[in-house]
């Protein structure tokens, strides 16, 4: 996957039959007021997925200045994930 955009963007790759990614979606779109949330369908995209190594869901992908510099599996807090963010 290729990230075109300097700052965080944070990636969630996620599923609508998923509980712990509609508990999560909340979450990211609070986000969104401060950083670029994507999403990604693993349903509607199995093979940028299976690219990106996604095995469970919610995975979510932190950038910063286009590179990777954290992710996480499952449920987390706004205030956890703005911590990967700052780490």
């Amino acid at each position: 996957m290729e990230i075109k955009d300097n700052g965080i963007v944070i990636v969630d790759f996620y599923a609508t039959w998923c509980g712990p990614c509609q508990m999560l979606s909340p979450i990211l779109e609070e986000l969104k007021e401060k950083y670029k949330v994507e999403k990604v369908n693993v349903d509607e995209h199995p093979d940028l997925a299976k690219e990106n190594g996604i095995m469970s869901i919610p995975t979510v992908f932190i950038y910063k200045d286009k590179k990777l510099i954290n992710k996480f599996i499952g449920y987390k807090t706004k205030e956890e994930i703005e911590r990967l963010i700052e780490m």
